[in-house]
């Protein structure tokens, strides 16, 4: 899905842009497309981020799994008492 965006940019943006999509034959939408796409891999590359481990550090807790499972079965029980007659 397409999303529409206003934005203020320089007049010489604007004709590189426009320039841009008149030499590769191309709409403008598709000119600032792949500029975002090549800025953001440029950043993922000047940035040297580990996806794994920005996203798998779930392991690196300090509490013990024993205290984990306590307290998360004490809020299941405690859930599970909540609504009890």
């Amino acid at each position: 899905m397409d999303r529409i965006i206003s934005a203020r940019i320089d007049d010489r943006i604007y004709k590189k842009i426009n320039d841009l999509s008149v030499k590769m034959n191309t709409s403008k939408k598709s000119v600032i497309e792949k500029a975002i796409e090549l800025l953001g891999k440029a950043y993922q590359e000047s940035s040297k981020t580990d996806v794994f481990e920005e996203t798998c550090g779930i392991w690196k807790r300090t509490d013990s799994p024993e205290k984990i499972f306590s307290i998360a079965r004490g809020a299941f029980n405690k859930s599970l008492k909540r609504h009890k007659r």
